[in-house]
């Protein structure tokens, strides 16, 4: 993939588009052009890629013309509802949400164990569960050495980061509170308190 690709980032703004951005810049990626996208709360606001300030544009459905590779992390109802336009404007999305992981026509990719698959794609790329994708990284090589993995049994400790910008900021608020000993903010993101 060595010519410059027009790229687009819904979610440009959240925790995973930032990092996003960043991957793109320290890998130097071939870009003709940089389209960032995010909720009509944050368009306007400006990212900084290469030095320059990048502006926020809404995203809209017609916001993939020209568009080559649509990198998605803005969440499953966002993915499902844009994607399509993404895909019907001939961009390749590579969704970073749960909303197509299980669709039979979408390929799951982790590109250092099955890169080949991202090829027979229908327009839409999907990635696992960060989760997933850390145990398969350690799981691939046993399965190649010892002819296959039959079972795992795994357990999880999830970061807030992975519920977004409102969970780090709600887990935050409550680390604040306890700190100072204020009441506990009203919780938004998470059912229980998260903070200890």
């Amino acid at each position: 993939m060595s010519q410059a690709k027009h790229v687009a980032i819904a979610g440009a703004t959240g925790a995973v588009g930032i990092e996003m951005l960043k991957c793109l810049e320290q890998r130097d990626f071939p870009l003709s052009q940089l389209t960032l996208l995010a909720s009509a709360r944050s368009a306007g606001k400006t990212l900084t890629f290469r030095g320059e300030e990048l502006p926020v544009q809404e995203l809209k459905a017609d916001s993939f013309k020209s568009v080559d590779v649509a990198l998605f992390s803005a969440g499953s109802g966002i993915s499902k509802e844009f994607a399509p336009h993404a895909v019907a404007s001939n961009a390749v999305v590579v969704d970073n949400s749960s909303a197509f992981r299980m669709e039979p026509e979408v390929p799951l990719v982790v590109p250092e164990i099955n890169p080949e698959d991202a090829k027979g794609h229908a327009g839409i790329i999907a990635n696992p569960n960060c989760t997933t994708i850390v145990t398969l990284m350690a799981l691939n090589p046993l399965h190649h050495a010892f002819g296959g993995v039959k079972r795992i049994i795994a357990s999880s400790y999830q970061a807030v980061s992975g519920s977004g910008a409102q969970g780090i900021l709600e887990l935050e608020a409550q680390n604040r509170a306890l700190a100072t000993g204020e009441p506990m903010p009203e919780r938004r993101v998470y059912l229980r308190q998260i903070a200890s």
